[in-house]
């Protein structure tokens, strides 16, 4: 941060720290605290669309999923909570809301009678692909805050940062 810079939120509460707790390094709240609250914000943001549609995060999501799949825009429940990293109980709210909305349907699998196919509705492919056209707009007008190289170096870092959380390599290992 520059000399005479305001400090934000993250800084006033690692300094508010520093005094209380000297005994410990909060220097990762610089990182860490930062991110929480850009989440939080970039959320807000991408919020917004989805409220233009009358979709929530998680309707959103699966209209998404669904639309991804391709012809015939189509997937079993469990498909969708895997698509969406949600539980099937979640995912089976989020079906109800959007059948009851008209913009999916769903009906027994051709090969097992106890399973269900969830299938987006005309009504939906017209909703999901309007949806999906200005939120990627807004995600380009939220990372145009940054210049080209900073997004290129965010994602390097963000990718590399992902990866070891979601595969952690063994102590001493390669």
């Amino acid at each position: 941060m520059e000399h005479g810079e305001p400090l934000d939120r993250v800084a006033r509460i690692q300094a508010d720290w520093r005094r209380e707790r000297p005994d410990l390094d909060v220097s990762p709240q610089a990182v860490i605290g930062r991110l929480h609250r850009l989440a939080d914000r970039l959320t807000e943001e991408l919020a917004l669309v989805y409220g233009r549609y009358g979709l929530g995060e998680g309707e959103f999501d699966v209209l998404c999923a669904l639309r991804r799949a391709g012809e015939p825009y189509e997937r079993a429940p469990g498909e969708l909570a895997a698509h969406t990293m949600v539980t099937t109980g979640a995912m089976t709210k989020r079906i109800d809301r959007l059948e009851r909305a008209g913009l999916v349907t769903r009906r027994r699998a051709d090969d097992d009678q106890r399973g269900r196919i969830v299938a987006l509705t005309g009504p939906g492919r017209e909703l999901i692909d309007q949806a999906f056209t200005d939120h990627m707009r807004n995600e380009r007008r939220l990372l145009d805050l940054l210049t080209p190289a900073e997004a290129a170096s965010l994602e390097t870092l963000l990718t590399g940062w992902l990866s070891r959380m979601d595969h952690p390599r063994a102590p001493g290992g390669e």
